[in-house]
């Protein structure tokens, strides 16, 4: 937990206490449904936790604004911005019905009001929200055919509407077609060495009309 003091020092009394509950409850829930390996539990705090937050160093959502959470595992970034931004509405999609169930679990334990889940496919969803974010699911090109139609035109952010992807190592192959994507290094934000080849990817979706 003093890993997210360390980099997030406004926190309210209720963020620190939600924060501060995430071991507890992931440790409690990964006896029955392992989302999270044994390792990445005991430091769940720098190797989920902050680096969901790393999106929060790229943009501040504002309040009222619509986030897609794709894949998103046992709630992963989704849960820990959900935390963070209050006043932003969370959807966490992921096919797989034990994964859900636990971000259920969590999402209750926390007293989170902001956030809803789906079990099925992103294709299935038919809303539209100003950023997608996700944690390394599939290929880019996969990623933006999957969520292609869901992204808000209307503009409410200085970062354009569009899709957040923390991913890792060298993307210059699987980004050649996206030139107008923006990289932006974790260890600009983060000096742990587990972030020294961590990256989130901006591509902000074009509109014709």
């Amino acid at each position: 937990m003093e890993i997210i003091h360390k980099y997030f020092k406004d926190l309210t009394a209720i963020q620190i206490e939600q924060f501060s509950k995430l071991q507890e409850l992931y440790k409690d829930w990964n006896l029955k449904i392992n989302v999270v390996s044994r390792k990445d539990i005991d430091e769940l705090y720098l190797r989920h936790v902050l680096h969901s937050l790393a999106i929060a160093k790229v943009v501040q959502f504002k309040p009222g604004s619509k986030v897609l959470d794709v894949g998103t595992g046992g709630g992963f970034p989704g849960i820990p911005l959900a935390i963070l931004f209050p006043e932003t509405q969370f959807h966490l999609v992921d096919s797989i019905g034990k994964k859900i169930k636990v971000v259920n679990e969590v999402t209750k334990g926390l007293g989170l009001t902001n956030v809803k889940t789906t079990n099925g496919r992103v294709e299935e969803v038919k809303d539209t929200y100003d950023f997608i974010v996700s944690r390394a699911v599939a290929h880019m090109e996969t990623f933006v055919r999957w969520t292609r139609g869901r992204i808000a035109k209307k503009q409410n952010h200085d970062l354009k509407n569009g899709i957040l992807y923390l991913k890792g190592g060298d993307l210059s192959e699987e980004l050649k077609l996206y030139t107008s994507a923006t990289i932006y290094d974790l260890t600009d934000y983060f000096e742990e060495d587990f972030y020294e080849t961590k990256k989130i990817v901006h591509l902000g979706m074009k509109f014709k009309g």
